[in-house]
């Protein structure tokens, strides 16, 4: 059976704290009292560790009351064993940590200091023990509250920190997964396609068949390197490579494509998210939308930078799949913005405020 709850800012330092309840035995030791009395005092002491362990166990209102018991031990037994002063001090110790706020603690100290008063001036207990138990009392108890109060706050500081690595950890999933699905849905929608491609061509022109298969392979090395370091955290993506890709895509499922790009000053990280909003953009044009004309356009307006992806497919979707709500996500990230239209075909508009990289300025 535990006696205390597992507890990292304690620890095992309330076994080492009941070392001072020997000061409860002094004065029986002293003055040679028989067998009997010292057994009485040993059951008095066995009565105390259960309101102490108890402490710790219970919650309000239920520790309001050992505290109560506490006190009242050290101060019934006060007269007849000194000693008993140690209860009081424990009381004092325990009220910063069982009342959680600095307001109430100091008040439930300063009633006890008072009780404390009113008992010596009715009881007259013997050899100081009001001002023993006053002085030290007070002066535990309200060190305890400071300590208290930074124990509070290291514990919030500590579920912050859990909370934001938490959450640090969802976001890495969420990129992860992000990644994953513009990479391997592109990849193989590409591959689909080229196969597709090939497959017609092997008798009609096998020189073009062996090409298509070429791309395959190394579309299918690039993919297997970029998985990798997606996993990894390291995936960087240029916008002029992705636009390359995208008209072999586009070409490729028979899609003719029309090109704007001007020069954009982008962060890598900018430009690594224009790069996977492209690559989803275009993969859903060839997977979903059976257009036969896409333009894509890349410009720079009034200190942003907008993407557009616009084809002539059957568009008219009602709701935002897993794509188009990753690519919202991505523009949102960089404090953009996404529009689209679907009445004829679909025009996606991303746009995102610039951050002007430090060698271009």
């Amino acid at each position: 059976m535990r006696l205390l709850p597992k507890n990292r800012d304690h620890g095992s330092a309330p076994f080492a704290w009941l070392i001072f309840l020997v000061f409860f035995y002094i004065q029986p030791i002293a003055e040679h009292a028989p067998l009997r009395s010292l057994l009485v005092t040993s059951a008095e002491v066995a009565f105390f560790l259960v309101l102490y362990f108890g402490i710790f166990w219970v919650r309000p209102p239920f520790n309001y009351a050992l505290l109560v018991g506490m006190a009242v031990m050290g101060l019934v037994l006060g007269p007849s064993n000194t000693g008993a002063s140690v209860f009081i001090i424990f009381t004092a110790a325990f009220i910063p940590w069982v009342f959680e706020r600095t307001k109430t603690a100091v008040i439930a100290l300063s009633i006890l200091a008072i009780i404390i008063v009113i008992h010596g001036l009715i009881f007259h207990p013997a050899n100081g023990f009001s001002v023993t138990s006053l002085v030290v009392a007070l002066g535990v108890g309200f060190s305890n509250t400071h300590f208290a109060v930074r124990n509070r706050a290291d514990r919030k500081l500590r579920m912050a920190h859990e909370q934001i690595e938490h959450l640090a950890k969802v976001a890495e999933r969420e990129r992860i997964a992000r990644d994953l699905h513009d990479v391997l849905g592109h990849t193989l929608t590409l591959i689909s396609v080229k196969s597709t491609l090939a497959g017609k061509l092997l008798e009609k022109d096998p020189a073009k068949a062996k090409s298509e298969i070429a791309d395959i392979e190394k579309v299918s090395r690039e993919a297997m390197a970029e998985i990798r370091n997606t996993l990894r955290g390291y995936s960087s993506y240029k916008l002029v490579d992705e636009l390359q890709r995208a008209e072999s895509a586009l070409q490729s499922a028979g899609v003719a494509v029309n090109t704007e790009s001007s020069e954009v000053p982008l962060t890598a990280a900018q430009e690594s998210v224009a790069a996977l909003i492209m690559r989803e953009a275009v993969t859903n044009v060839v997977r979903h939308a059976r257009a036969r004309r896409c333009s894509l356009r890349v410009s720079r307006n009034d200190g942003t930078c907008v993407l557009e992806i616009e084809d002539d497919g059957c568009g008219n979707f009602t709701s935002e799949g897993n794509g188009l709500r990753g690519m919202r996500e991505r523009v949102e990230a960089l404090g953009g913005t996404l529009r689209y239209k679907t009445a004829a075909g679909t025009k996606l508009s991303f746009e995102f405020p610039l951050t002007v990289p430090e060698a271009s300025r």
